[in-house]
């Protein structure tokens, strides 16, 4: 059944033919793997320590998403990937209190979002809209978007002195594959581009000698992921809550302006179904485990919803099956390799649509919901959005041991918050 006022070629609960229906999930796997496995690396390069493992972070996004499913009623198709927005807070907290204060915060993180969703239960999501209207999701979408676009940049290369060829030729074929599909793929083709583009894309680096196949040939059939559990590894230790915590609250604008862009191209309002105490308890309890496991916190991923837009395939079956396939990989030491093998380039060529697609759903927010620009508070919320998230702005609070840092989305999501609530209406008289 396909969703109503909408375009979508499968809706929410609608199951693809077998053979679509592996090669749709594989390539929402595909899309979230990138992210998914960078957190880990980030955190762990910055840290100067092991603090995340990235076959633990796919079994945490896999089993979380397949949590936020159940909770959702199979009503809402996001996927759930590591959440960037905790990468600097868990690398400060590490320095405070080491790897079970991390994960200590990172579970009470899970149970903030918990008592968020009852809170909504109670008093219904109506303030949510007041809080959040079209003029500022919009940018804050955009904002999400753009910020992405210097990782696609930095993945293919261009921000190098040299560029080498073979990188803009892997990025472009990629990039022009996927585009190509997308626009003028017929049957179950038009549905897979980043699938398509990314199997080209690997296709052509390998034959130009980019990919190293070593790692995936000396990798184990069967690998356990290195869990890492409290009370078994560690004690509880709350060292870290002030420092990791608050950022729930930015995160939960991402929440809500993500379910916002996928109500979108849906074409059904997820904020009232299958409603936001149930979007935000199926993400909270993601979390909770992915943090019970030793993962990193999970939020919900706009590179998989840019899939969903462009493919027109809404169906939560989709979904499920990715998720699955990640906790499959995640045990996997030969598939694992692989996927970690596939050159930056060619997710840069592919970064380029996905990260630019979800910028053009936020303007669509704007273009849909009518926002009037000759009402000088609108600009003025817009535009200093636009130019906090996009300009590296950045807010450090730093107190004894708190020890809070706001920037780029968060900083410009919270900043446009304030400003439609403390910003009066244009005088006309």
């Amino acid at each position: 059944m396909v969703e109503e006022n909408s375009n979508m070629l499968l809706g929410t609960g609608d199951k693809p033919a077998p053979l679509q229906w592996v090669l749709l999930a594989i390539q929402h796997v595909c899309a979230m793997f990138g992210a998914t496995i960078l957190v880990p690396i980030v955190v762990n390069t910055t840290a100067g320590a092991d603090i995340l493992s990235i076959p633990v972070a796919l079994v945490s996004s896999g089993l979380g998403t397949l949590i936020y499913l159940i909770c959702t009623r199979n009503r809402s198709p996001v996927y759930l990937g590591s959440s960037f927005a905790f990468i600097a807070p868990m690398i400060a907290g590490y320095a405070i209190g080491g790897t079970g204060s991390v994960f200590t915060a990172l579970m009470i993180v899970g149970i903030v979002y918990v008592i968020i969703s009852m809170i909504i239960r109670v008093t219904g999501p109506g303030w949510i809209n007041k809080l959040l209207p079209p003029v500022v999701v919009g940018p804050m979408i955009m904002v999400i978007g753009l910020s992405l676009a210097p990782t696609a940049i930095s993945e293919i290369g261009l921000d190098l002195a040299a560029v080498p060829w073979q990188n803009i030729v892997v990025a472009f074929i990629a990039f022009l594959t996927t585009a190509l599909i997308a626009v003028r793929g017929k049957g179950i083709i038009q549905v897979i581009p980043f699938l398509i583009g990314i199997i080209v894309g690997y296709i052509v680096a390998a034959l130009l000698g980019m990919v190293d196949f070593a790692p995936a040939l000396a990798a184990n059939v069967i690998e356990i992921p290195k869990f890492y559990v409290p009370f078994m590894h560690y004690n509880l230790n709350f060292a870290a809550v002030l420092t990791i915590v608050p950022i729930a609250l930015v995160t939960m604008v991402e929440h809500v302006g993500d379910h916002k862009v996928l109500s979108e191209i849906i074409g059904r309002d997820l904020i009232e179904d299958p409603g936001l105490q149930r979007t935000l308890l199926g993400d909270g309890l993601a979390t909770f485990l992915a943090a019970l496991l030793g993962g990193p916190a999970n939020t919900t991923y706009g590179e998989n919803t840019s899939v969903v837009g462009m493919t027109r395939v809404a169906s939560t079956y989709v979904i499920g099956l990715a998720a699955v396939i990640a906790i499959v990989f995640a045990f996997s030491g030969h598939l694992t390799a692989l996927l970690t093998a596939i050159p930056q380039p060619v997710l840069g060529g592919i970064s380029v649509l996905l990260y630019g697609f979800i910028c053009v759903n936020g303007l669509k927010i704007l273009i849909h919901n009518q926002v009037d620009f000759t009402n000088t508070k609108n600009v003025v919320v817009a535009a200093t959005m636009l130019v906090l998230g996009l300009g590296g702005a950045s807010l450090s609070l730093v107190a004894g041991d708190l020890s809070i840092a706001i920037s780029g989305m968060s900083l410009a999501a919270i900043v446009g918050v304030l400003l439609n609530l403390l910003v009066p209406e244009e005088n006309h008289e």
